[in-house]
């Protein structure tokens, strides 16, 4: 039997469930029928192009999502491969007849789960109102519809003309002169020989690690932090590489490391890219962060001239902020980082190629970037935990958490409490204590920033004490 339409719902990007359970061809039928109805109704006849990652029967759930689409007498163009989440978004964006997208991906979740993405006509991730829509269009059984009357659906090629865009976004003889040699790893993602193909035209001497198709991810979480990149942090170190570059799931994620093994984190990588687009390229524009995001983003775009906008957490609220324009580059914690002259939405590849570029240009190691950075700064020390509660446990969190309000955390004063998104705690010298509860998993993220990695241990502590009432 179908669950009823309620047990689906849109979190911060998208639909996404455990593969069988409710992920299930029945529950994408649904999903896609409804996006179909919408899709349709705006723009009869319109044309949606329809992605997928390396997950297990992702491509053959995008083949399901397609016709479901193309029954909707919607023009339906399909990738013949995977391809990271930005090239679904790029192929959009650059063709003028799309009204829209479909990406199959669970991004950075484990393996078991696959999702299900919708994207607008400018490539950028879907608002809360349009989503809302397509949970209103749900209904148990889609009806069984005329295959003669669908339109075709047109199996094309999305990843080579993008791989040929990004080209063009650097500067190839600057890259090429740096001489580099660096290890990538995309954790069994869609990144996977893309990422290491780029690096290698412009001259790189790239290895790549698990670079094959593994729907497993070979026991990996494919999220491009510690742990999970301590192998390629090894490899970089051992091997006296450059630097590392890995990517998460979809490969709109960013993480990186220098020579020497130390996690380059995304709050830095906004920042070097900021500066890098600022001082390098003489550009100009604001810089978008989300609440989770350092305050190290805000030093930098003051030294820089450039206004600072901060949002809820999750890449659409800057997508909004790329839409109302003037923006030069937005990014989250989580290490999606975009730039909106190439596409409103995030890209892990191009990331990587900038800092490959930004090496180049100033003829430093990552981690002397990085070094040069917070002279600029001053330093930051920053973690995360994400932790998995009973629901019980994290209902209970739910309920109380407008009434938390502590004079103190961890012997800090709290000076200020946003309520925003999930509950932020401002306390003295820049530092900072975030909880909130994830629109993907069932957990609760707790995230902390100080000038040290002590006092942020402290504050993780006592965010853990908040959530369970301890």
């Amino acid at each position: 039997m179908c669950p009823q339409p309620a047990s689906i719902r849109f979190g911060t990007d998208g639909w996404r469930a455990v593969i069988g359970d409710d992920f299930t061809y029945a529950n994408l039928r649904r999903v896609a029928d409804a996006a179909g109805r919408v899709f349709a109704s705006e723009h009869p006849g319109g044309l949606v192009i329809v992605g997928h990652d390396t997950r297990f029967e992702a491509a053959s759930f995008a083949r399901a999502a397609a016709e479901v689409l193309a029954a909707h007498g919607l023009r339906v163009k399909l990738t013949d491969r995977y391809v990271p989440t930005p090239t679904l978004c790029w192929s959009v964006a650059h063709d003028e007849d799309a009204i829209g997208g479909v990406m199959l991906t669970a991004s950075h979740n484990p393996a078991p789960y696959l999702g299900f993405k919708l994207r607008m006509d400018d490539g950028g991730a879907s608002p809360v109102e349009f989503t809302d829509r397509v949970e209103a269009a749900l209904v148990p059984e889609p009806p069984v519809r005329d295959a003669e009357t669908a339109a075709t659906v047109e199996i094309v090629d999305l990843i080579n003309p993008y791989l040929d865009a990004l080209r063009r976004m650097v500067d190839a003889n600057v890259i090429a002169e740096a001489n580099l040699r660096v290890v990538v790893d995309p954790l069994y993602g869609a990144g996977q020989t893309y990422l290491a193909e780029l690096l290698r035209s412009f001259g790189v001497e790239v290895t790549e690690l698990h670079g094959t198709r593994n729907p497993g991810f070979g026991g990996l979480h494919p999220e491009p932090i510690p742990p999970h990149i301590d192998e390629a942090r090894a490899f970089v170190r051992d091997h006296a590489l450059d630097a590392a570059f890995i990517t998460d799931g979809d490969a709109d994620r960013i993480g990186a490391a220098d020579r020497n093994g130390n996690f380059v984190n995304p709050h830095r990588i906004i920042a070097l890219v900021a500066r890098h687009l600022v001082e390098d390229r003489g550009l100009k524009g604001r810089i978008v962060k989300t609440l989770s995001t350092s305050v190290l983003v805000d030093r930098v775009g003051a030294r820089l001239g450039s206004e600072v906008t901060t949002t809820p957490v999750g890449f659409k609220w800057i997508y909004g902020e790329m839409v109302k324009g003037d923006v030069l580059v937005g990014g989250e914690e989580s290490g999606g980082i975009g730039i909106p002259s190439h596409v409103r939405e995030r890209d892990g590849l191009l990331m990587a190629l900038l800092l490959a570029e930004m090496m180049g240009q100033r003829k430093m190691g990552l981690g002397e970037l990085v070094d040069d950075l917070l002279a600029l700064t001053g330093s930051m020390e920053y973690d995360r935990v994400d932790l998995k509660l009973e629901p019980a446990v994290k209902d209970a969190f739910v309920t109380a958490m407008p009434a938390i309000a502590p004079e103190e955390i961890a012997g800090l004063a709290v000076r200020e409490i946003i309520r925003a998104d999930g509950i932020k705690f401002l306390l003295p010298d820049d530092a900072w204590l975030l909880l909130r509860t994830s629109g993907t998993e069932p957990l609760v993220r707790i995230y902390a920033e100080a000038e040290s990695a002590q006092t942020v241990q402290g504050l993780l502590a006592a965010g853990r004490a908040l959530v369970t009432g301890a």
